[in-house]
C-alpha cells in the first residue's frame, strides 16, 4: 500500500535574502576550475566540492520556500 505525507514546513520571510557566502562561492569555482583544468579532483577536494554543492542546493531550496510564502501572502 503506497501511502503519501505531506509537510508544511514554515518558511521565515528572511531566508529569501540568505545568500551563499562569497567566501564559499570562490571556493567552490576554485575547485569546479582545478577539475576543469586537471580533468579531475582528489578524493578530499571531490567531497569538499560535493558538500559546497549541497549547501549551496539547500540555500537556493530554503530561500525558494521563502519566495513562494511571500508570493502567497
Amino acid at each position: 500500500m503506497n501511502q503519501t505525507v505531506q509537510l508544511t514546513v514554515p518558511m521565515p520571510a528572511k531566508l529569501a535574502k540568505l545568500r551563499f557566502p562569497k567566501a564559499l562561492d570562490a571556493r567552490l569555482q576554485f575547485l569546479l576550475d582545478e577539475q576543469g583544468r586537471r580533468g579531475k579532483l582528489s578524493a578530499g577536494e571531490k567531497k569538499e566540492a560535493e558538500g559546497l554543492v549541497q549547501m549551496a542546493t539547500t540555500l537556493s531550496i530554503l530561500k525558494l520556500g521563502a519566495q513562494v510564502k511571500a508570493l502567497k501572502a
